[in-house]
């Protein structure tokens, strides 16, 4: 009895030749990575005073409630809010996620809510999940990267509610989604936590009211300002 040569199952063509290649595992290691965390966790979160409904909610407040964890060394670059769940999602948030599809955008905004899609970098993420540590390293707030040219898209795009298109455009894409989806969007000029809801960070920013090129001194409790028009400039472009 004879045996076919190794790599061959019969015939003149190699086996690894007559199967098509699907590269599934091509470029793993530079991949960006976004764990799940699902409506009902949310809600689950807010139910149990984990975060505060009042507040804008980020990636720091989410994992500040010890219930998510994000590895950056493992290319994790933030949450992708998915819509398990999404039955009993009840709360009203200002909420900035990394990911979110059609469904979850319009289940935050049926509520009253507001939804922001938005990029870090990996070394944005690494401050904004443990940002004690990196106050303690002593040095100026970083200037959030802009996406790369294969998320830019996503991120510019008033459907996803990306944080850089054109809040004009979002406004519109707000209703439209209201529409196709048959509720009736609440007007956010009207409710009294506009304010809250209407806030969103500027694109190079990491923390809420502290500005890239500001050093925060925890010993004496201050915040250090440039004055250097050439600093200002650099982290503000």
């Amino acid at each position: 009895m004879s045996f076919s040569k190794l790599g061959f199952e019969g015939g003149q063509i190699p086996f690894h030749v007559k199967v098509p290649q699907e590269p599934y595992n091509e470029n793993w290691d530079i991949r960006r990575h976004y764990p799940p965390l699902s409506l009902g966790q949310l809600q689950m979160m807010v139910d149990t005073r984990r975060i505060d409904p009042l507040q804008p909610i980020d990636l720091t407040i989410i994992c500040n409630t010890f219930l998510f964890k994000i590895s950056p060394k493992d290319r994790q670059f933030g949450f992708h809010l998915t819509a398990e769940g999404i039955d009993k999602f009840k709360a009203k948030l200002n909420i900035e996620v990394q990911y979110a599809k059609e469904p979850v955008i319009a289940a935050v905004e049926r509520n009253g809510g507001v939804i922001t899609t938005a990029f870090y970098d990996i070394f944005a993420v690494e401050a904004k999940i443990d940002p004690e540590s990196f106050l303690k390293k002593g040095i100026p707030m970083l200037r959030r990267e802009l996406p790369p040219s294969d998320a830019f898209e996503y991120y510019s795009n008033p459907a996803n509610r990306g944080y850089l298109a054109d809040p004009k455009l979002i406004a519109e894409e707000r209703l439209k989604l209201a529409q196709k989806y048959g509720y009736e969007l609440p007007d956010l000029r009207k409710d009294p936590n506009f304010k809250m809801l209407s806030y969103r960070k500027d694109a190079r920013q990491i923390f809420d009211g502290l500005r890239p090129g500001w050093l925060v001194n925890l010993k004496d409790k201050t915040i250090l300002k440039p004055t250097d028009p050439d600093h200002i400039r650099y982290y503000e472009s």
